[in-house]
């Protein structure tokens, strides 16, 4: 379909910004994009992004002029032409969600875009993906998108949908009749963008995909909060981890396609043929065959089906004890199985649960990344002083990147200034 034109009555705003926090994934790993079960939280650390009309364009024809604190110059993009921009380089997320957009809903009013952070980088705590979900819901804003006939239909006031809309824009999807074209090369799903949009402060939401849909939120124990380690082993998905990441989601999607091969079904995740019988799992291990998609099923299976449905129950009954060996449970099948895991992020599991956290696991797309740990609040900074010596001690040239973070269960994406017409 032919993209619609922006309406110049809808983008006679001042200002727009978006507060979007990071994501903890508290259980499961790689299962999203598979159709599985996911249980996490947002994180209290957030990416910021605040959006004004271009008036003083730096170059003619400037569509967008994006800045980061955490970066030097600026990144200025021109309608239909390709900056050149490196693998890793934060101006990829920026210039696929803009291009994006454009495609989605037409041509944008030119915008000046900066962001600020706290959220570390490569974490593992998806601040790539709050990039995308700020930008991308600051120039709606900007543009008056929300206001429109297209945004109504298609993604109206569900933020599930806006969830599954902004993996799309990374992934390079189709969602609904807004047409797909080149994310940013990860095969991934919409995990992130979920617990991003949807999470409660102090409770974990469990969700499913394909389609997105929200299970349940389950609360925290009174007094608990999270001490995320970062490994200071960068996790870039678009960067150094994009083979690694791809090889765990090409996996899922090769033994899917064997499964429907030979079962003649049509099922469209893992999970829905996972699902589809008493005896579904036999009959797909027999159907993959190949030992390594085998083991990488065996995984999703465990993870999806098992921990991530007994985590949330035992937090709804209270049992702190019970939540803390699935944790454990889940990081070792994370080592055995998954293979996603370094031994930094392997020993941070470990000293976490030796130093007295309740539970404690790696997350995220891993091969680097962070650990969560969950301690009472009144410990956490002593907890986190005492974590991250050790993890030096251990690993001293990883001493100038890593670092603790202490954060809530805490609230989903906001705007930070409403809307103003003039």
């Amino acid at each position: 379909m032919s993209a619609p034109t922006a309406d110049p009555l809808r983008t006679a705003v001042t200002r727009a910004s978006w507060r979007v926090p990071g994501r903890i994934e508290v259980f499961g790993k790689h299962t999203d994009y598979a159709g599985g079960n996911v249980l996490g939280c947002a994180a209290s650390q957030a990416v910021t992004a605040v959006a004004r009309p271009l008036t003083n364009r730096d170059a003619a024809g400037v569509g967008l002029l994006a800045r980061s604190a955490a970066f030097d110059g600026h990144l200025a993009l021109v309608p239909d032409t390709d900056p050149g921009l490196p693998p890793g380089h934060w101006g990829r997320y920026v210039t696929t969600a803009w291009n994006r957009l454009r495609a989605n809903f037409g041509e944008l009013p030119a915008a000046e875009l900066t962001f600020s952070s706290d959220l570390p980088l490569a974490s593992g705590m998806s601040s790539s993906s709050a990039l995308v979900v700020a930008l991308a819901l600051a120039l709606a804003d900007l543009a008056g998108l929300r206001d429109g006939e297209l945004w109504a239909s298609e993604l109206g006031d569900d933020r599930l949908a806006w969830a599954s809309y902004l993996a799309s824009v990374e992934n390079g999807s189709t969602f609904r009749s807004l047409e797909g074209q080149a994310g940013v090369g990860t095969r991934g799903g919409s995990e992130d963008h979920t617990g991003m949009l949807c999470s409660l402060p102090g409770r974990l939401g469990q969700f499913g995909f394909d389609p997105v849909a929200h299970h349940r939120h389950v609360p925290l124990p009174d007094g608990y909060v999270f001490v995320i380690a970062v490994s200071g082993v960068s996790a870039e998905k678009t960067g150094a981890a994009l083979a690694d990441y791809n090889r765990a989601s090409d996996a899922i999607a090769a033994s899917l396609a064997r499964w429907n091969e030979a079962t003649g079904r049509a099922d469209r995740s893992l999970a829905a043929a996972v699902r589809s019988a008493p005896d579904a799992v036999a009959r797909l291990m027999a159907a993959v065959g190949d030992e390594a998609l085998r083991t990488r099923v065996d995984h999703f299976v465990q993870e999806s089906e098992l921990f991530v449905p007994a985590a949330a129950d035992a937090l709804e009954r209270g049992d702190l004890a019970g939540f803390g060996a699935v944790s454990a449970d889940s990081q070792l099948l994370a080592e055995a199985l998954l293979g996603n895991q370094v031994p930094e992020t392997v020993a941070l599991a470990a000293s976490a649960r030796q130093l007295g956290a309740a539970a404690a696991s790696a997350f995220g797309a891993g091969f680097g990344g962070s650990v969560w740990a969950l301690v009472p609040r009144a410990d956490a900074e002593g907890f986190a002083a005492a974590w991250l010596e050790r993890y030096t001690r251990d690993f001293p040239a990883r001493a100038a990147t890593a670092s603790t973070i202490v954060t809530e269960a805490d609230r989903a994406a906001e705007p930070v200034v409403s809307r103003v017409s003039v």
